[in-house]
């Protein structure tokens, strides 16, 4: 007969959990890797997981000088997890509200709506949501499942939280990893002695390869990314982006008149005038020739043709996972109908009230309708809202609290769920005749709340199987969960707004928003909102947008990731070169210790893993400092002060000073090639 799991008893396991000092060091930790996680993901459209970082965090600073508890540190990790994946849920949709259908003013119909107050309303509903359908879920999938959902990254966590009892310095490579990011990137970012985005360009009258380019932004953060996702994805992700830069780009080039794409590209609301000169781009109508080839090909027809292919591999990650989906709400379903009330409930097993679910689905319905700073023009637009919101919620909840017990976070096909939560908005709003643009802010509202409820739940389904491992309370956890939402909502929302202020040669060529240029791409967010305009609007190039989808079914026929590949081709080459880098380390990593075993929580303790995710956390945290500060005119002009990249220009010529700036970049490889390369002390 089996064994029943018997979850590990903390020594003190009467010891206060939800403590004072627990909650404002897992508070302060949501800050940061949400503010971490919103560059991240507004630059490349990815994210990483923040719970062993803070986890590792909790150890060593909670541990070293507050004497915190594992139960504590357990609470510390827990809130502070929020902040990254509500930062990913907000980041992958809501932008989108600047991308949707112009007016004649040439403003998008959702611009209104991007504003802090409507972020944060949204950022912290879409939250509570994902972790209120958690609280009926805990017992069926965590407990009862204990065995059949690993729970990949909770378990691993939890490792991390009991090694941090037995001591060691292990968290000392994370903090080597986030020193160097720091220097390197405020050397790249404040003093300019590291090249930013060293680039190749083919020219326009090359008749081999015209306009073909070839670039990486050379950071921390991209390096320590694709070290931690491997060489498998990272490799998939630049395949994506050969084809884009390397091959459409190009063959575009050859084929098209340049008026058509200028044509395009007025179409699309990225220059003003086919007569006038200037945009990002830099059209001439005289010579009607632009400065950026690639750039204006990219935006004219290739972002259309990515955009395509990652809502088609977002939709084929979505059926593959339907059996699984089918079972796992069945199974949820009847698990909770199973449930028994008990006289005495034990400590490690006492969940928020179920009461708590139904009182708050309600009072969320009932604030979407009545708030105004929900978009709608009346109450019933604006109910009918809360009740998809419930709906989908529900069901996707359930799906993706079951998904990440089986693959992980990192694998969580959320795109896939928030294209058919849209897709479904969208075809209800039809049936009822409401049509045009005016409704394409409501539809995005709920694709919105669902991708932050599915990407909370994702993460709250590891926090509770942590805590379960370590013999934590889930009712202190739940809590601890819903100040992390708030809490971190409110920095997430603030970042958004800060990255999102155009520079002054920005607004010198009209452009009123970051979001949406080469510097903060936000690739899922533009395609949500191309969705949204191709349903309810009827105004979309098809012609492009199909393109891409059938680019994404051949790369599945050929048995490789689709939505991989595809996010490869939506995104700047820029941005998946310096990943796939990365990811080549950690595969000669692999290579060299082949004949090594080793268990998933040995492979996240490593050196080189400990240094990556310094490397990401430091790297993107100075990017957002650097954000913030540039913000500030006074502050700028100083800045722009011990800028020495003219002075490097002047004595090694762009070319050399490009140069330089991939000698440090390769570098900082050898240093994680070298670190990787340890033994790690509790080997």
């Amino acid at each position: 007969m089996k064994e029943e799991f018997k979850p590990f008893v903390p020594a003190e396991s009467n010891v206060a959990e939800l403590t004072v000092k627990s909650i404002l060091l897992g508070s302060i930790a949501g800050i940061i890797f949400g503010a971490a996680t919103v560059y991240l993901a507004l630059k490349a459209g990815l994210t990483v997981s923040a719970s062993i970082p803070i986890a590792v965090l909790a150890i060593t600073l909670g541990k070293k000088f507050f004497k915190t508890t594992i139960l504590e540190n357990n609470i510390i990790q827990t809130t502070g997890s929020a902040g990254e994946s509500i930062a990913a849920g907000v980041v992958f949709t809501l932008p989108g509200f600047l991308f949707l259908s112009t007016d004649v003013g040439r403003q998008s119909s959702g611009e209104a709506f991007f504003n802090y107050m409507t972020i944060l309303i949204l950022a912290i509903l879409g939250g509570i949501l994902g972790t209120l359908m958690m609280i009926p879920l805990r017992r069926s999938l965590i407990v009862k499942e204990h065995e059949a959902l690993p729970y990949p990254e909770g378990t691993a966590c939890a490792s991390v939280l009991k090694a941090g009892e037995r001591g060691g310095t292990f968290a000392r490579t994370a903090f080597w990893g986030l020193g160097f990011a720091m220097v390197y990137a405020m050397l790249q970012k404040v003093f300019h002695v590291i090249a930013e985005a060293p680039t190749w360009v083919s020219k326009q009258t090359n008749r081999f390869l015209p306009s073909a380019q070839l670039s990486g932004e050379i950071t921390p953060e991209y390096l320590g990314v694709g070290y931690i996702i491997g060489p498998k994805i990272s490799g998939v992700l630049v395949a994506g982006g050969v084809l884009a830069w390397l091959a459409l780009i190009p063959l575009l080039a050859t084929l098209l008149d340049p008026l058509l794409a200028a044509g395009q590209l007025v179409k699309l609301g990225l220059l003003a005038d086919i007569t006038k000169a200037g945009g990002s781009v830099g059209w001439d109508p005289v010579t009607q020739t632009f400065g950026d080839y690639p750039l204006a090909i990219y935006q004219a027809y290739v972002k259309q043709i990515g955009a395509g292919a990652v809502a088609a591999g977002g939709f084929i990650t979505l059926l593959k996972t339907i059996p699984t989906i089918i079972s796992s709400f069945k199974d949820s379903l009847g698990s909770i109908k199973e449930g028994k009330v008990v006289a005495e409930i034990k400590r490690t097993e006492r969940d928020l009230s179920l009461k708590l679910v139904g009182i708050g689905s309600l009072a969320l319905i009932l604030l979407v309708a009545f708030l105004p700073q929900i978009p709608g023009d009346s109450f019933t637009n604006k109910f009918l809202i809360g009740v998809l919101v419930i709906i989908f919620g529900a069901f996707f909840v359930t799906v993706s609290s079951r998904i990440v017990g089986l693959i992980g976070s990192s694998n969580n096909p959320i795109s896939g769920m928030t294209i058919a939560t849209i897709m479904g908005t969208c075809l209800v709003f039809i049936a009822v005749g409401w049509t045009g643009k005016v409704y394409e802010p409501m539809a995005l509202v709920v694709g919105g709340m669902i991708c932050i409820a599915a990407a909370n739940a994702g993460a709250t389904s590891q926090d509770l199987k942590t805590g379960y491992l370590i013999g934590a309370t889930p009712k202190y956890q739940q809590i601890a969960l819903f100040i992390g939402v708030i809490v971190s909502s409110i920095v997430i929302g603030l970042t958004v707004r800060i990255l999102d202020t155009p520079t002054p040669e920005m607004l010198a060529q009209g452009i009123k928003h970051a979001i949406g240029t080469q510097e903060y791409s936000a690739p899922q967010a533009t395609l949500m909102a191309t969705l949204i305009k191709g349903m309810l609007s009827f105004n979309l190039d098809w012609q492009y947008v199909l393109v891409g989808v059938f680019i994404a079914i051949t790369v599945e026929l050929c048995g490789i990731n689709s939505l991989s590949f595809a996010v490869g081709a939506y995104l700047p080459l820029s941005t998946t070169l310096p990943i796939f880098a990365g990811g080549c380390i950690k595969g000669l990593i692999n290579w060299k210790e082949r004949k090594k075993v080793k268990t998933q929580e040995e492979d996240e303790l490593g050196p080189g893993n400990l240094f990556a995710t310094g490397l990401v956390a430091g790297g993107a945290l100075a990017g957002v400092i650097v954000a913030v500060l540039m913000v500030i005119p006074s502050v700028r002009n100083n800045l722009s002060k011990v800028d020495v990249s003219p002075l490097f220009t002047q004595w090694f010529g762009e070319g050399g000073y490009q140069i330089i700036g991939v000698l440090l970049f390769l570098f900082m490889g050898f240093v994680l090639y070298n670190i990787s390369g340890k033994k790690n002390e509790s080997e």
